[in-house]
């Protein structure tokens, strides 16, 4: 066989298209049976084809451009629309070399049709995106149900539907032998119907609920698969209602640890709706709500100790303040009249002592309601909650207290809750440690800012080496910090101690 018989062979035998083109007309005067077909033409219409037949028109600029870099003599390779004789586009890849051909200049062309490589490109391109999509709605989810201290059953569900669609759905929580529907989805009977209780029938069923901790899918609820009757069996009376009108089912159980807390189901109108994938989505979000369920559960019972702890402390205000002041008002006003009889200027300093302990209880009482309702803290005039401190402590210890205003001004709310619980820690400091026989506050209003001042004639201390027992004092420059505010303290053993903090506009915008 002779070389060129030889080559000829190849030339048709090639599976990849073989197209050659004239330099000067641009026009196909070669190419083999596979161009032919690749492009729905016998091989004889094929040829003498110019390549604006074959070539999308969007494709046009691309393909000049193939075309000169070849004539320039480059090995080019390019990815080209081009278009069937039906009409219908497939992506072509390109490439070419220049040579002569029957003495004239032309340019050989190897094409291969890329269609399903490029779509399965596409599709995989496609995937990715639609896993990164879900990767950021799972880490919103997560972000949103995590920042949720209190528990919003309605917020899970809701938050599922992002990423999975479904027709009705339910939230559970396992309590002593049934699971009691916190929230539904769906329609308006059944989102009516909450709260209604699913009973399990022995320990059994929890376990085929739990199913080692992985989702259950039915295809169709009213199917004849046992995973369907047990379901049927499960839902009945009021529960019966999430299955009307749903075919598919799916079942994630809430977890922790390997203890069952609850579940989520969820149904859609279409039979065999949900499938692998939706579990694993589904099964991602309800781990995120379980941890949210358990926290909310940890929430609520620091907020039941806090209470707890609150009321114990009120408690022990009362005893400690109110409760001695009245006994202490009690017995002098049981044995004034006696006294006074027998020495009149000693009664009218036990009815002055009588008229110091009721005011002192009056205010100590006023300050416990303060404490009860926290907005007296803000809707009351500052001036006015430090005589009534002022006048509390003095009840309390029979220690004058000289309270002086300068000024007007209206403070922020938590500015001014800071400097209240900065002045009464103060004052609980100086009953403690202080041994004082007297205590000023002075508060002063300037344009802008504020300052507090407290001061006492006490034993003093040295403020660079306090004892464990004046932790009060970090509790004091936390608050100021906490609002912007500037706590000093001048102090030394014998020469009592001034405390004073210094706010402005400018620290809190600082702050913040």
């Amino acid at each position: 066989m002779s070389k060129e018989r030889y080559s000829q062979s190849i030339f048709e035998a090639a599976s990849d298209g073989l197209i050659v083109h004239d330099v000067e007309t641009g026009r196909v005067v070669a190419a083999n049976p596979a161009a032919g077909a690749m492009h729905g033409y016998a091989r004889e219409e094929f040829i003498g084809l110019h390549p604006t037949t074959f070539i999308h028109p969007d494709s046009q600029p691309l393909f000049n451009e193939y075309v000169q870099a070849v004539q320039s003599g480059d090995v080019f390779q390019t990815l080209i629309v081009d278009v069937r004789h039906d009409g219908s586009p497939f992506y072509v890849e390109w490439r070419g070399t220049a040579f002569i051909y029957q003495s004239r200049p032309c340019l050989l062309s190897v094409v291969r049709d890329v269609g399903e490589r490029v779509e399965a490109e596409r599709l995989l391109e496609q995937q990715v995106e639609a896993r990164a999509r879900e990767q950021s709605t799972l880490l919103e989810i997560s972000q949103t149900l995590a920042s949720a201290l209190e528990l919003q059953p309605a917020l899970i569900l809701d938050q599922l539907r992002v990423i999975i669609e479904y027709t009705h759905a339910g939230l559970f929580a396992l309590q002593d032998s049934a699971l009691v529907a916190l929230a539904v989805r769906g329609s308006q009977q059944l989102e009516q119907s909450v709260p209604f209780h699913v009973r399990l029938n022995g320990p059994g069923t929890l376990s085929a609920l739990f199913n080692g901790h992985r989702p259950i899918r039915i295809a169709d609820v009213w199917g004849a698969d046992p995973e369907a009757r047990f379901l049927r069996s499960l839902l009945e009376n009021s529960a019966d209602v999430l299955l009307e009108g749903v075919q598919a089912w799916m079942w994630v159980p809430l977890a922790v640890k390997g203890r069952v807390i609850g579940g989520v189901g969820v149904a859609h109108v279409e039979r065999d709706y949900f499938t692998v994938h939706h579990a694993d989505l589904a099964l991602t979000v309800a781990n995120q709500a379980a941890i949210t369920m358990v926290n909310a559960d940890l929430y609520e019972r620091a907020q039941t100790l806090a209470a707890l702890h609150e009321r114990q402390r009120l408690a022990q205000n009362l005893h400690d303040a109110v409760n001695q002041s009245l006994f202490s008002a009690g017995l002098i006003a049981e044995v004034l009249p006696r006294l006074w009889e027998r020495d009149p200027d000693e009664g009218r300093q036990s009815l002055e002592d009588l008229r110091r302990l009721t005011r002192g209880a009056l205010a100590e009482m006023r300050a416990l309601l303060a404490e009860l309702r926290p907005s007296i803290l803000t809707e009351t005039d500052l001036g006015d909650l430090l005589h009534q401190l002022g006048s509390a402590f003095t009840g309390r210890t029979n220690i004058p207290v000289a309270v002086t205003v300068v000024g007007q001004g209206s403070l922020p709310a938590d500015v001014q809750v800071a400097l209240y619980r900065v002045c009464q820690e103060g004052l609980s400091n100086i009953a403690k440690h202080a041994k004082a026989d007297r205590v000023a506050i002075h508060l002063q209003y300037d344009p802008g800012a504020v300052e507090l001042r407290l001061c006492d004639d006490g034993c003093g201390f040295d403020p660079e080496h306090t004892s464990p027992g004046r932790s009060g004092l970090s509790m004091m420059r936390e608050r100021a910090q906490a609002v912007g505010a500037v706590l000093s303290i001048a102090s030394q053993p014998g020469h009592g101690t001034e405390l004073t903090i210094h706010w402005t506009e400018d620290q809190k915008q600082e702050a913040l």
